[in-house]
């Protein structure tokens, strides 16, 4: 499994209550999931967790076989540097950077991404363009990202995330400021890169209209207990 959770509990603090309380959930190697659910109901917060930003109360969070509780606030950021890949729902671009420099940054701070990209395509700046050639934007590899739209923002910020063959890609309702084709075609992009790669994907989305083509669509609300004795 490429992701390990049993009996997790998180609270934000003064909230007397629980945000999260998540019997179990798992997440194989190379699996493709949808994650969506109504305002309230966690995902922000669970990624926030699957990607070491926070750290459960309570209970077993284990990615790629590490404990995340048990690694300090520097080792957390070296291990999401080395294994996630992660696209913002506002993109999160330098824009006075290029497209190329942008999708390098994902290489900046892994000497183990680094290495993968190289391995993959003979250099980084190879697998950067690679990457952008696969999602249709090889030739603004060096306009500057404030002069792109922003479905084009998007799949720079995918071309990052993904740049050194990371286990795991999330994804915080990336489509939102998409029209329906686009967010298709978006979509499947996504997939063919992160397929070529081996990259597993979480997306979160409050659109179940996304499910399509995912491995599995699963509703936070209905395996996050806190959630469900909100709604009592």
């Amino acid at each position: 499994m490429l992701i390990e959770l049993r009996d997790l509990h998180f609270k934000w603090p003064g909230n007397p209550r629980d945000t999260l309380c998540i019997p179990q959930f798992s997440l194989s190697a190379e699996e493709k999931l949808f994650l969506h659910g109504p305002s309230g109901s966690g995902k922000s917060t669970l990624l926030a967790l699957l990607a070491g930003i926070q750290t459960p109360d309570s209970g077993q969070l284990a990615v790629l076989g590490q404990d995340l509780a048990k690694l300090s606030a520097p080792q957390r950021d070296h291990f999401r540097a080395n294994h996630l890949g992660y696209v913002f729902q506002q993109f999160n671009l330098l824009p006075y950077l290029s497209v190329r420099q942008n999708v390098l940054l994902g290489c900046q701070f892994s000497k183990l991404r680094r290495q993968r990209a190289a391995g993959l395509a003979g250099s980084p700046e190879k697998q950067a363009l690679a990457l952008l050639a696969q999602l249709e934007l090889g030739d603004l590899a060096d306009r500057p990202a404030r002069a792109l739209s922003v479905g084009q923002q998007q799949r720079v910020a995918v071309a990052r995330a993904l740049i050194g063959a990371p286990e795991l890609l999330i994804a915080d309702e990336p489509t939102s400021a998409l029209d329906e084709a686009r967010r298709d075609a978006f979509v499947s992009l996504l997939f063919a890169c992160a397929e070529q790669q081996r990259t597993a994907v979480v997306l979160v989305s409050h659109d179940p209209r996304l499910a399509e083509g995912f491995d599995r669509s699963l509703n936070l609300s209905e395996l996050n207990t806190a959630s469900q004795v909100d709604h009592v």
